[in-house]
């Protein structure tokens, strides 16, 4: 007898899991062919990130990542266009920080409906909601129109005081490990951002309490690699956008949307001949330690200090080989700050853990729990560097 075909959405096969497996779990004999029954005995978790597929949700946050670049753009050629003095303000970050969550958190909403949206961002309105915050209210909803008129596939009519308000207040989500959250950092790396130097609008996505989703928008990364580009070549084109999706691979575009490449991290596998990237500010990472570490693999190159998960994009494409990150002691990571890097990577073949080697867990809400710091290297530098850092480690704390 022949056996009749079918095909299944992967949305459809998650529904029947979830409506199967319980049964299934009490010895009920399934009434599915053997082939379907098998498939159905694997866990939820499995299934999902081998069946779904993102495609739609990418392109959504491509198109928000990179609309919120453009807005970042104009407030830091402004910022670095005025005088000395108003370079010590912040305000033109903070309108572009508020600025930029309001646009992505707009923008999927639009493309993808707002029924189930759930948005884990750094900011939120408290205060704009005051006297004293309303003219930065005012700067951020006339900024965020004329980004998305400026663009065009938007056609709508100018968002309201509310509807900025509400947009960047979409972004309270505690996320966890259950059902789908976006993960914003809309400005990740301020500091960067005042200097004129680099910055990321980095955006994920968790399922079920994994990252399935990420994308990095770094205006002033370079096209070219680090390790060759002139600083002094004002003909060297900047702007970069890296993006990933679970089980398809990374790849680097430009931000005004030059043919995706794919990207992957550096095959290297002697520690001598790797650099390394290390957070810019010292208040932001022990460099100490990195400089130990270093020396124990017997690093001769200096570091490379940038702000921001632009270094995850960089590492991804092989610029560099290593990305050490060991936060002074009390400090919380939070998973915006990691989110669409970690997958940009891991999609480009690297691997990105804690100081132990324990995979990160983005499963917790709004911060990781993590040993010491995180490391991400490719597969072959992966043991060496995890024995360099557990020694420094060890030798740091019998120091005190």
């Amino acid at each position: 007898m022949e056996m009749a075909t079918f095909t299944l959405s992967s949305r459809t096969i998650n529904s029947l899991t979830q409506k199967t497996l319980p049964l299934l779990t009490k010895n009920t004999k399934p009434h599915f062919p053997f082939s379907l029954c098998l498939t159905l005995r694997a866990s939820k978790s499995t299934l999902r990130a081998v069946s779904m597929s993102y495609d739609k949700e990418l392109d959504a946050a491509k198109n928000a990542a990179s609309l919120a670049a453009r807005l970042c753009q104009k407030v830091q050629k402004a910022l670095l266009q005025a005088d000395v003095q108003s370079k010590s303000d912040k305000s033109p970050v903070t309108v572009a920080d508020y600025g930029s969550q309001a646009v992505v958190s707009f923008v999927l909403q639009k493309e993808l409906g707002s029924a189930s949206f759930s948005l884990v961002a750094e900011e939120d309105s408290g205060d704009l909601c005051n006297e004293e915050g309303n003219a930065t209210l005012q700067r951020i909803m006339k900024l965020v129109n004329e980004t998305l008129s400026s663009d065009g596939t938007y056609g709508t009519a100018p968002l309201s005081e509310e509807d900025v308000l509400s947009a960047i207040d979409s972004g309270r989500s505690e996320g966890g490990p259950s059902g789908q959250h976006w993960v914003l950092d809309p400005i990740d790396g301020t500091k960067g951002f005042l200097r004129g130097d680099q910055y990321a609008i980095a955006l994920g996505l968790l399922d079920e309490g994994k990252v399935v989703l990420g994308v990095l928008a770094c205006p002033n990364l370079p096209l070219s690699s680090l390790a060759s580009h002139n600083l002094q070549d004002a003909q060297d084109k900047v702007g970069c956008l890296f993006y990933a999706q679970v089980g398809s691979g990374t790849y680097m575009q430009s931000l005004d949307g030059s043919t995706p490449i794919k990207v992957h991290v550096t095959d290297l596998d002697n520690p001598e001949e790797a650099s390394f990237f290390e957070s810019f500010e010292a208040a932001h990472s022990l460099h100490d330690l990195s400089s130990l570490i270093a020396k124990k693999l017997g690093v001769k190159a200096p570091p490379v200090r940038i702000d921001s998960q632009a270094k995850y994009g960089a590492l991804s494409r092989g610029d560099g080989a290593i990305y050490l990150r060991f936060p002074h002691k009390g400090y919380r990571e939070k998973i915006w700050d990691h989110a669409a890097g970690y997958l940009v990577v891991a999609e480009a073949g690297g691997v990105v853990s804690d100081a132990a080697g324990n995979p990160l867990d983005f499963s917790k809400g709004r911060y990781l729990d993590l040993h010491e710091g995180i490391i991400v290297t490719n597969q072959k530098l992966m043991p060496a560097l995890l024995k360099a850092v557990k020694e420094s480690l060890n030798e740091k704390a019998s120091s005190l």
